[in-house]
């Protein structure tokens, strides 16, 4: 069972990186898997509350891949971290089939210190369902939801539940519907299809512009007419002068 699951892993590595030359390539170069091999020997002895043999092996992992996996996290199958530096996967993140990260990736927790004794238990980590693709850098905190198929774009910040098969960038993060809908399930590096993710912010930026213009030209156009307005009264007074 362990290496068919290690089997689907690599072939999901040689699909989605098209660096993969071999998969011994992957079992002896690629730091993403080895920390997940590292994960799973951890959430082992975790899910058996042996939970400093679990944090100890955990830290192993991270001190050879620079990648830190909370033992208590759960990762389904066919789960690729992509160059991997700096991930960060928090105690009760949740991870669903067919996810990928790359590097700089945290999903991280919130309230860390209001009370240590309330927060076990607690789901305080995101939800990433499964075919979720998230960009580099790219911060995911609190327990949200990722929903399945949708795109995190690379350095976007998401603090709220992202909807299925939509793609969310910016700081703050903003859901942004794909064009074609059909091309939802389609993998896409980085999580950000080209021509497909327009910015939010330019989008409101540019709204303003074209509102601050539509407004500069009505006030010319009332400053002509207050302009017209006062020549017709000067001239209606010269005339009852003349009169």
């Amino acid at each position: 069972m362990v290496f068919k699951e290690l089997r689907e892993d690599i072939a999901a590595y040689m699909e989605r990186d098209p660096a993969a030359k071999s998969s011994l390539e992957i079992v002896l170069c690629y730091p993403g898997f080895h920390a997940l091999i590292f994960h799973k020997m951890a959430h082992w002895l975790w899910a058996r509350r042996l939970y400093l043999a679990g944090r100890f092996v955990s830290y192993i992992g991270r001190f050879i891949t620079g990648i830190e996996i909370h033992p208590g996290a759960e990762i389904g199958q066919r789960f690729v971290i992509d160059h991997g530096t700096g991930v960060v996967i928090g105690e009760t993140a949740v991870i669903g089939d067919d996810v990928t990260l790359y590097h700089d990736v945290t999903l991280g927790g919130t309230a860390p210190s209001v009370d240590s004794a309330a927060q076990v238990g607690r789901k305080r980590h995101p939800t990433l369902e499964d075919g979720v693709i998230v960009g580099s850098g790219a911060q995911i905190l609190g327990p949200i939801v990722i929903g399945s198929h949708a795109r995190v774009g690379a350095n976007s910040v998401v603090t709220k539940d992202v909807p299925s098969s939509v793609t969310a960038v910016g700081v703050p993060a903003r859901a942004v519907m794909p064009r074609d809908r059909g091309k939802a399930h389609e993998f896409h590096a980085y999580g950000t299809p080209s021509g497909e993710c327009p910015d939010p912010v330019l989008q409101t930026i540019e709204a303003l512009r074209q509102q601050v213009t539509a407004l500069s030209q009505r006030v010319e156009e009332l400053e002509t007419e207050a302009d017209t307005n006062s020549d017709a009264a000067k001239e209606n007074t010269r005339r009852k002068q003349a009169g």
